[in-house]
């Protein structure tokens, strides 16, 4: 059930935000900021796990953050599509019920097809979502006032800024493990998921950024656009 937050984080699959922003979401969410969490997909195509499967460790992995809410849009897993009306109209409709000030997306160069295409969907959905007379329907227009994107699982970023973590990256572990059908070696058949250095070298990759600005762990986002200062101040004014 999508409801109003201050923050959206949007993901292609249900594991997508905790890999690439979880320790920023459950920041925000510990500091008093309302924050959804929105899949675009139910990840069916993976190699194991289901849709139920995955489902139930999503809302585990939404507790472990601390999310206010999760929602999934059920869009086709390997089929999203920047170019599909009925997928923007089913993202705007979406966007404008959560009403939210911040916009966590992927970002346009994951490698990931399904990743780079979410961006894309996302680039176009921000757009028409703010024109009142786009469908005006899907309720009344709005416009996030920031968009930061997060990097995919095997993508190094050069991060816009850096968000220390290092005080809750035992909540983005937690998340992760919540996933277990993906990254639990004993869960099912040999993945790259699976292998034990996947999640090392996600993390490996927040020690990296964390040492860029002088701390433990750190998630580095991109902006998207030119953000104002004081909406960074807002978002991260409070919480530490």
């Amino acid at each position: 059930m999508v409801e109003r937050c201050d923050v959206l984080a949007v993901g292609p699959h249900p594991d997508d935000v905790e890999l690439g922003c979880g320790g920023t979401v459950a920041r925000l969410a510990k500091g008093g900021v309302r924050v959804g969490i929105l899949d675009l997909t139910a990840g069916e195509l993976g190699t194991r796990g289901d849709v139920t499967v995955r489902a139930r460790e999503a809302e585990a992995a939404a507790r472990a953050l601390g999310v206010s809410w999760r929602s999934c849009l059920a869009l086709p897993d390997g089929g999203i599509r920047a170019s599909d009306s009925d997928q923007v109209e089913k993202v705007i409709a979406a966007l404008r019920r959560a009403r939210p000030r911040v916009l966590l997306v992927p970002h346009a160069d994951d490698p990931h097809p399904d990743h780079g295409e979410a961006a894309a969907l996302l680039r176009r959905v921000f757009f028409l979502s703010g024109l009142a007379r786009f469908l005006p329907d899907l309720g009344s227009a709005h416009r996030p006032t920031l968009v930061l994107a997060y990097p995919g699982a095997r993508q190094l970023l050069r991060p816009s800024l850096v968000v220390d973590i290092s005080a809750h990256v035992g909540a983005k572990r937690e998340a992760l493990a919540a996933h277990a059908s993906q990254f639990d070696k004993a869960a099912g058949a040999a993945t790259r998921l699976a292998s034990g250095h996947f999640l090392a070298a996600v993390e490996g990759r927040d020690r990296a950024c964390g040492n860029l600005v002088g701390c433990e762990f750190g998630e580095g986002l991109a902006a998207v656009g030119t953000p104002a200062a004081d909406e960074l101040a807002w978002l991260f004014g409070g919480a530490r």
